[in-house]
């Protein structure tokens, strides 16, 4: 039987793939263990490899593949995040999360859904319905903002730490696109039906349950923007042919331009090896939606 110290330090060659083939149905937990850990390090390659056999004529080989695959998925959480973009079942808390773990693997999905719950239910008790929906971001704004302390961070804005929510939720300081995440969050635990609005200049929350919609800038506290006042509001960064951008964003383009924004500000501060991580991201959600509309 093969053992770890018969796959060679390269890449995946033919070698190496019959080395990795031969211990996918080692009875031993060190090896198994090894296993994953040596396949996690190679990243896609290792689980395209992995979904090769899982597809193959060997069924038995194929539900141990199966097994590892799932567990190298878990322990790396790039390919997991990868796994969720080629799924294109695009949900916006768990793909946040998912973000988070690319960068603080450490952080777990309660940890963050916790402090969230917190959030939303300081506002279940200052919210007593009937309200409004614009009562109700008001109350929204008073516990995100004022009781909490949530800002943009305007001193430090390239800080990749703004796009992370597990960050944000720590330094109560993030980006517009960050802080309209959070927002949409916990507006949704509180019954509150709010859309991204991915502009592309400037991220906004919209509501548009009345007849006449509304804005609200979470950069800045939370201030309540009416179509009207967008233009002046917007100091150069809105023009009359751009009001289109303003309708609800899938969740895909704010996935997406969450991507885009860590790859520029990992790349202004000389993390090359992170911004092309995250560019590649980027990549792999046009290149999933252009596979969907392809079809």
């Amino acid at each position: 039987m093969a053992t770890l110290q018969d796959v060679p330090p390269i890449d995946l060659t033919t070698e190496r793939r019959d080395a990795f083939r031969g211990l996918l149905d080692d009875p031993s937990p060190v090896v198994q263990k090894a296993l994953v850990h040596e396949l996690s390090k190679i990243g896609p390659a290792a689980c395209a490899f992995l979904e090769e056999i899982v597809s193959g004529s060997n069924r038995m080989l194929a539900l141990h593949a199966k097994r590892i695959l799932k567990e190298v998925e878990n322990a790396n959480p790039s390919e997991e995040f990868r796994k969720f973009i080629r799924s294109q079942n695009y949900e916006l808390e768990t793909g946040a999360i998912m973000l988070c773990r690319v960068a603080y693997p450490e952080v777990t999905p309660a940890e963050i859904c916790t402090q969230i719950d917190s959030i939303a239910d300081r506002c279940r008790e200052l919210i007593a319905n009937p309200i409004s929906p614009r009562e109700r971001c008001v109350m929204i704004n008073r516990v995100l903002f004022h009781e909490f302390g949530f800002r943009g961070n305007a001193e430090d804005y390239e800080n990749p730490d703004n796009s992370f929510l597990n960050r944000v939720l720590e330094t109560k300081k993030g980006l517009p696109i960050s802080l309209s995440i959070l927002y949409l969050l916990v507006a949704q635990r509180v019954g509150a039906d709010l859309d991204p609005i991915a502009y592309p200049g400037h991220f906004l929350v919209g509501s548009f349950e009345e007849d006449l919609p509304f804005y609200i800038d979470t950069f800045k506290r939370g201030r309540f923007i009416a179509p009207g006042q967008l233009l002046d509001y917007s100091s150069g960064y809105l023009s009359v042919s751009q009001l289109g951008n303003l309708a609800p964003s899938p969740i895909r383009e704010v996935l997406t331009r969450c991507c885009q924004n860590l790859a520029n500000h990992y790349g202004a501060i000389g993390q090359e090896s992170q911004s092309k991580l995250f560019a590649s991201f980027v990549h792999d959600f046009q290149t999933a939606h252009s596979a969907s509309h392809s079809k």
